[in-house]
């Protein structure tokens, strides 16, 4: 009996094999996941455009005012002639604020340097004397009677509006009443006739031709903040650039646009000095001008453009 206890004990036991399959395997452990480096980018980009909107409106000055001078029939190759167009424009972004004040042509003004005359002659005296100097004599002129402060210009030629009107395949105005290009009612202005609505001077007097003018600025803003045709603007900058010149600062712009986007064509306050702020008279030359009321003009002044 022991023999056989013994014999069985010391009998090896054959081993199990272990299949391939039963083998233990690793656990696999969860990689973390590393965040791409567009992700990243995104952020960082998202981080500066915030800061870029923020300074925009918080360290750029509270107001920004523009004279936007229209040149109509220069010579060829020259910026000579005279300024047709003079409209005041302040931008206040913070309280998302545009106001277009429209001056008469024949506006009769002190100019620095060249004694009394029509305001549009500042622009043409200077740059005809020598070439650059005409919107500076402008903005002196106009801050010696109006006695705003106007760092800025914007000079447009009146031909490369029917380069950007036709660029964007026109711009759709609603008129009221006729005029001696267009019936009432809607249009859809092509290059040639914008050029031809701007330049019309029928009326007893150029305050229906500065009505025109901001109807079709209002229009032209309309069509620009239409996102159907912001991929023609790089062809429009191209136009600009030929036709516009401006001394505004690169940084400047961002605000200008933004607050813009805010108010839209229908929030600008746009204005005339009105018959009722002016009075006709005759100089000694035989000039028919315009005397400004300034007892009437400078509570307008105070409203737009004060502090």
């Amino acid at each position: 009996m022991v023999e056989e206890l013994l014999s069985a004990d010391t009998q090896p036991v054959a081993a199990k094999r272990i299949s391939p399959s039963d083998q233990i395997q690793p656990e696999e452990v969860a990689k973390p996941r590393r965040r791409s480096f567009g992700c990243c980018l995104s952020v960082v980009l998202s981080g500066l455009l915030l800061g870029l909107l923020v300074s925009v409106f918080f360290f750029l000055p509270a107001r920004t005012n523009i004279l936007l001078i229209g040149i109509d029939r220069t010579p060829p190759g020259t910026a000579v002639g005279r300024s047709d167009t003079i409209i005041l424009v302040t931008v206040q972004p913070l309280k998302s604020y545009v106001g277009m004040l429209s001056i008469p042509r024949d506006l009769w003004v002190s100019i620095p340097g060249a004694g009394e005359n029509r305001i549009n002659a500042a622009y043409f005296l200077a740059e005809n004397e020598q070439e650059g100097t005409g919107p500076s004599a402008a903005l002196r002129t106009l801050e010696t009677n109006f006695g705003v402060d106007v760092p800025y210009y914007v000079r447009i030629q009146f031909e490369g509006i029917q380069d950007i009107v036709d660029i964007l395949g026109g711009v759709p105005i609603e008129l009221d009443q006729p005029t001696v290009v267009l019936p009432a009612g809607k249009h859809v202005l092509d290059g040639a006739t914008a050029l031809a609505f701007v330049r019309d001077r029928a009326g007893s007097d150029d305050f229906f031709r500065m009505n025109r003018g901001q109807m079709f600025i209002r229009a032209l803003l309309k069509r620009l903040l239409d996102p159907e045709v912001w991929p023609r603007l790089p062809v429009i900058w191209v136009s600009m650039i030929k036709n516009f010149d401006a001394n505004i600062p690169p940084w400047v712009w961002p605000s200008l646009g933004l607050t813009l986007l805010r108010v839209g064509p229908e929030g600008v306050d746009a204005r005339v000095l009105g018959r009722d702020m002016v009075h006709g008279f005759t100089t000694e030359s035989g000039a028919q001008v315009l005397a400004p009321d300034w007892s009437k003009i400078n509570p307008v002044l105070l409203e737009m453009f004060g502090q």
